[in-house]
């Protein structure tokens, strides 16, 4: 990592537009990034795999630091297991701000970690566990932001509310989206959220970051083909199986049209100074790079999660078939993995797809699907994202971006409430793979300088005698 990042980063422990401020003063920003070095790994051994999910472990976790701190908190389980929990700080009557994380991790394959993905280890500068970037690391500084708020006892402009739930990496339905429905009161006067899904990268030493202001439509489908079932040692010209490849193989093959939304669009053209050759001038004009088949082909090769949000997308991501093998199944099935742009009407992209499987023996059924919606970026809150990061930082980008992944954001935005995905970690490009790949990690220096920034952002949006 670049020192003079590193650098800029501990400058701003002590200096804050060019003074410390009389709040953060209070609080020994250099000790609360080492206890959340400490909090992190504890978090990590603590198994919240889902499924199942047992976030209830890590609700004990975080109730006993609530406990020692003399913080008052609630918690309830929407199933089993299923646990939720959450905090609040009272202050003033300005809208109130939710700091929220999801406590389950996807599934870990030990056999392909160098490691535990449970062990929370130390080792030459990095914190490996399933969840160190998605997403316990940044409930980690939300937690230490918290805390310093109340130790300092930091006069608030607005009630400030740590939240971490259950099932975000199976739709959330166990847990933001449980609360939403069944404790509406708990949002009542809320008018901002931070929560996962945007941050900082780091390619060839230059630091750049995004603000998830929106994000792909997750809609997801099952295709079931039926045909007549028999032995495996007589095979038909046509039976549930080889209908069902056919299908996928239409749909692997199909080019959904590309097209840049407005917000696609900003988010290029505010990335595009960073960019290298050829992307730099590719980035900054793509409404006209996207009519360019081969630079797009390159794109999906270098860049896959930049070309995703260039139009709808589809991934194969489950088959099933027969239990057995000499048996041809009656009824084979598929489940795709569908992200659609937020300006995508759901029916016509259906009608799309029934055209595409061009099969009307298969069966399409929807089994999730959600709202878009776009947040803005004239608060005060963006507003001292970017100053913060101004100040770390100089130089580097802040753009609004969209991502291709769906976090717990929309359950809000369809409240109205203004959400932003955004944890200041910057995140080497070679360790991005570890969100849901093996040897997970997160550097040391952004889980304490995190810990910093994080802090400061908030803190400048909810102290009452300072806040911009």
């Amino acid at each position: 990592m670049n020192r003079n990042v590193l650098a800029s980063g501990f400058v701003l422990a002590a200096v804050v537009g060019g003074a410390a401020s009389a709040s953060a003063q209070n609080v020994d920003l250099e000790a609360l990034g080492e206890e959340a070095l400490e909090h992190l790994q504890q978090y990590l051994r603590v198994n919240t795999i889902n499924p199942p999910g047992n976030e209830s472990r890590g609700v004990e976790f975080l109730a006993r630091i609530f406990d020692a701190e003399g913080i008052p908190y609630e918690s309830v389980e929407s199933a089993p297991g299923r646990g939720n929990i959450w905090a609040r700080l009272d202050g003033g009557n300005l809208p109130a701000l939710v700091l929220l994380h999801h406590i389950d991790v996807v599934p870990a394959d030990e056999r392909y970690w160098d490691d535990d993905p449970l062990s929370g280890k130390v080792e030459e500068g990095y914190v490996y566990g399933r969840g160190a970037l998605d997403t316990k690391t940044g409930g980690i500084l939300h937690l230490q932001t918290f805390l310093a708020l109340h130790r300092a006892g930091i006069s608030l402009n607005r009630d400030v509310i740590f939240m971490a739930t259950a099932d975000e990496e199976a739709g959330g339905f166990f847990g933001a989206g449980w609360l939403v429905e069944n404790r509406p009161e708990l949002f009542e006067g809320v008018g901002f959220l931070l929560n996962e899904g945007g941050g900082g990268s780091l390619i060839e030493g230059q630091p750049s970051f995004g603000v998830e202001v929106t994000q792909k439509v997750p809609w997801w489908f099952r295709l079931t083909a039926t045909g007549e079932p028999g032995h495996g040692s007589r095979p038909l010209p046509s039976y549930s199986v080889t209908s069902l490849i056919a299908a996928l193989e239409r749909i692997r093959l199909h080019p959904f049209s590309p097209r840049i939304v407005p917000a696609v669009d900003t988010y290029f053209k505010g990335i595009a100074a960073n960019a290298r050759p050829p992307w730099n001038t590719a980035f900054s004009t793509m409404g006209r790079t996207v009519q360019d088949p081969e630079l797009m082909a390159r794109l999906h090769g270098e860049l896959p999660a930049l070309h995703a949000l260039t139009r709808n997308t589809c991934s194969i991501t489950i088959l099933q078939g027969s239990d057995k093998i000499n048996v041809v199944p009656p009824q084979a099935s598929a489940e795709l993995d569908c992200r659609l742009l937020p300006d995508q009407d759901p029916d016509e992209f259906v009608r799309e797809l029934r055209s595409v499987i061009d099969d009307p023996s298969i069966q399409i059924e929807r089994l999730m699907g959600f709202t878009p919606a776009v947040s803005t970026t004239n608060t005060n809150l963006y507003r001292s994202i970017i100053h913060v990061l101004a100040n770390g930082f100089p130089g580097a980008p802040v753009v609004p971006s969209v991502v291709g992944g769906f976090t717990d954001s929309h359950f809000f935005r369809d409240l109205g409430i203004v959400s932003y995905g955004f944890f200041p970690m910057v995140t080497p490009q070679e360790d991005s793979g570890g969100v849901h790949g093996n040897n997970e990690r997160v550097t040391v220096e952004n889980v304490r300088r995190g810990t910093r920034l994080m802090f400061e952002i908030v803190r400048r949006f909810v102290d009452a005698r300072t806040a911009s």
